[in-house]
């Protein structure tokens, strides 16, 4: 693969990663969840590794921790069954 090739590849990555957080944060919104540090993690979108860019959730409050284990709980997607 040619450098301007893997350019290319990490630039849709990256994309794909924008957009990602944007819906990440789009449907936290809706349930009244904002996580302050949702975002590309910068250093990694340095890498050719295919698993990148990583996506960082970041760090949150006690509220916040709360409130996303309520509406998992609400929509039965809490526990480790799955």
């Amino acid at each position: 693969m040619t450098i301007k090739e893997r350019r290319r590849a990490t630039e849709g990555r990256v994309r794909a990663a924008e957009d990602a957080v944007a819906r990440l944060k789009e449907g936290f919104s809706g349930v009244g969840i904002t996580l302050p540090s949702l975002r590309i993690d910068p250093v990694s979108c340095a890498g050719s590794d295919p698993a990148s860019p990583l996506v960082d959730l970041g760090r949150c409050n006690l509220d916040t921790v709360l409130r996303l284990s309520a509406v998992l709980e609400s929509q039965g997607l809490a526990g480790h069954d799955r």
